[in-house]
């Protein structure tokens, strides 16, 4: 057995339960499709167990079930009816949480591109530099400025999309 296999089969073991139980609150209590989004989830875990730990992988594989439900939604043009979920099933925290896993998908996403396309991201979205500003504090001309910026963005885009973070 090779090592994405075996990683493959302690995540289902440890986060398939409750993976599916969190889905199944998302999609209005659906056991069929929150089944399908549970493989698909783990599919993608697969594909990606050269950087995934069982241990360490809920933050990960929870964001991806999270985005592969409202991409799903989406694509079906918002079919779906909403499914009130009483306050007490919330963790206290929920908004907070959600900021927090958007925060480590962009933070993990970040450290895919070269120092140069980071930094003017960084510049221009982190510390919401003008091209002019930033160009002065890297060093470098407004041109490029804008060109790693162009690039930077596109190599963003591919990291948070293989990450199951879909454009709305």
């Amino acid at each position: 057995m090779d090592r994405g296999e075996d990683v493959v089969r302690q995540l289902y073991g440890r986060w398939r339960g409750p993976l599916h139980g969190y889905v199944l609150r998302l999609v209005g209590g659906d056991h069929q499709h929150a089944e399908d989004v549970v493989q698909e989830t783990l599919l993608r875990a697969w594909r990606h167990a050269d950087r995934l730990t069982p241990d360490e992988a809920g933050p990960w594989l929870y964001t991806v079930a999270r985005n592969l439900v409202i991409s799903g939604f989406r694509k079906r043009g918002g079919k779906h009816a909403e499914v009130p979920i009483e306050a007490e099933h919330l963790p206290p925290v929920a908004d907070a949480v959600d900021h927090v896993l958007q925060s480590w998908q962009v933070a993990e996403a970040l450290r895919v591109l070269t120092p140069d396309h980071r930094n003017v991201v960084v510049e221009l979205y982190y510390r919401r530099r003008s091209v002019a500003e930033a160009a002065v504090v890297l060093g470098i001309p407004p041109g490029t400025v804008k060109s790693r910026c162009f690039y930077a963005l596109r190599a963003l885009r591919d990291a948070l999309e293989e990450r199951g973070v879909t454009r709305s």
